[in-house]
């Protein structure tokens, strides 16, 4: 298997719901306006009090600092593993599930914190920047490494940019975090860009007009959660809504799996989970790799959500229940 490095350089950031107004200009821009920016990786999720924002230095030049948007201090990088030419594998499982062995757990192992995007298209692994030699001494023998420059794959010297680099101890067992699981169903869904003006109307009122009091209050109780997430990365778009939203967009536009699975999600963390802890997405993808359920897997600023088929919720829960018990 290969794994690419991509060339984006990433910001993750986050940004209250109060000061959404102040950015709404330049989110629309990054949304609708392909031709008037250069931003080519752009990542948009909604929880019920914040949106967290990861886009490349291009569109993060289309963002106003103010005290409303939290900026994390690393250049985080994106890394997509490639099975015979193609981001996806003949294997049955889908989503983050597919590369928890080979490259979510080696890193966990190895103390290197990673923050998931998981789209319709493809899984990215992002990873600090100054975690890059550290990354590519623990996968370079399970994988081919390219690293994108100017829009072409180059083999990576594993050899002379880990020179000088000893693999850690392995680290002891991370903080196991409570889950909890909202009753909505997820739909994981992709759209032709060309038709992105279509439902232009819709899709703006549902960033940036949904989140009413009324809908803010609802969602305290964890119950109905607020969450969408759209991303438009290197021309492809991912749109992960609840089925209620979904039904305001036009079905004959929208993208789904053939089997049009629906998903319910299980939030990681009872507390903001921050960036340096490591092992947090390999304690929830391990045991459904063991399984082989699917996971879709969301990282945001505050916490983690991964997604998985609505029939297998209750195997789920109970699975990560007795691994937060101590039970095997």
């Amino acid at each position: 298997m290969d794994l690419h490095i991509l060339e984006h350089r990433l910001r993750v950031t986050s940004l209250g719901k109060a000061g959404l107004e102040r950015y709404t200009h330049g989110l629309i821009k990054l949304v609708f306006l392909r031709d008037k920016t250069r931003c080519k990786f752009f990542s948009m999720t909604e929880m019920p009090d914040e949106y967290t924002l990861v886009l490349d230095e291009e569109g993060f030049k289309e963002l106003p600092q103010t005290d409303y948007l939290q900026v994390g201090e690393a250049i985080w990088l994106a890394l997509n593993v490639v099975s015979n030419g193609h981001s996806s594998t003949n294997s049955q499982t889908i989503g983050v599930t597919k590369i928890a062995k080979s490259v979510i757990a080696p890193l966990a192992q190895h103390n290197v914190s990673v923050f998931m995007l998981s789209t319709y298209q493809t899984d990215f692994i992002l990873v600090r920047e100054s975690d890059l030699p550290a990354v590519i001494g623990t996968l370079s023998e399970e994988f081919n490494i390219y690293k994108e420059e100017n829009g072409e794959s180059v083999p990576v010297d594993c050899s002379s940019v880990t020179n000088g680099f000893i693999k850690p101890k392995n680290v002891t067992s991370p903080t196991v975090h409570p889950v909890l699981s909202p009753k909505n169903q997820f739909c994981v869904m992709s759209l032709d860009p060309d038709t992105l003006p279509t439902i232009a109307t819709i899709l703006m009122d549902v960033m940036f007009y949904s989140a009413s009091l009324k809908a803010r209050s609802a969602d305290q109780d964890l119950d109905h959660i607020r969450f969408f997430s759209f991303s438009l990365i290197d021309g492809y778009i991912s749109i992960v809504v609840d089925t209620q939203t979904q039904k305001r967009f036009p079905s004959n536009l929208l993208l789904t799996s053939a089997s049009s699975e629906l998903w319910r999600m299980v939030r990681i963390g009872g507390q903001p989970l921050g960036f340096d802890e490591c092992g947090i997405v390999a304690q929830i993808s391990e045991p459904l790799a063991s399984a082989d359920i699917s996971a879709y897997y969301i990282s945001t600023f505050n916490f983690d959500h991964a997604l998985v088929p609505e029939e297998d919720i209750d195997n789920v829960i109970t699975m990560l229940q007795k691994r937060q018990n101590g039970d095997r």
